[in-house]
């Protein structure tokens, strides 16, 4: 079975691809909001960026939660290499399928997420620290903005 991290920036449709991913595959899903400390989600909600140092121990808990499963679907923005490298460690044989597009497409969808922690001023610092997937990378980039069913086809194929 698979090991899929479905990667972008904020309001790509992380959460929405990877449960309809999970469903199809037959293999359990994990949404990497879940895992934030208090700490972490409070400073977003304030606006504030989180550090390679805030996101160090959300990456050990996302990949330590990853290596638990043969087969399994888990959210994560993931947009620097290096915590992808970081989740690799974990699960070597994951897969990554990065949900990629419009920064003006996310700000509007950001924007429209009721009761949502992370806020629209924060989408250009996502952006700014989002580094694509390297070509000894294995993954799949993937429009945002095509239908659910067509990109869980594409990353399928």
């Amino acid at each position: 079975m698979a090991l899929v991290v479905v990667m972008g920036v904020t309001g790509s449709g992380k959460s929405t691809v990877g449960h309809a991913l999970a469903e199809r595959m037959g293999v359990p899903f994990a949404d990497a909001d879940d895992f934030h400390s208090p700490a972490n989600v409070a400073k977003m909600r304030s606006g504030v960026p989180l550090t390679d140092t805030d996101r160090a121990p959300w990456l050990r808990t996302i990949g330590a939660w990853l290596a638990e499963h043969d087969g399994a679907v888990v959210t994560c923005s993931a947009l620097k290499r290096v915590y992808r490298d970081q989740l690799r460690e974990s699960a070597p044989g994951a897969t990554f399928l990065h949900l990629h597009g419009d920064k003006e497409a996310v700000r509007k969808r950001v924007g429209a997420r009721p009761g949502h922690f992370m806020p629209t001023s924060l989408v250009d610092s996502q952006f700014a620290d989002l580094e694509p997937l390297g070509s000894d990378e294995q993954g799949v980039v993937v429009d945002f903005t095509l239908p659910v069913d067509v990109i869980v086809d594409r990353f399928l194929e």
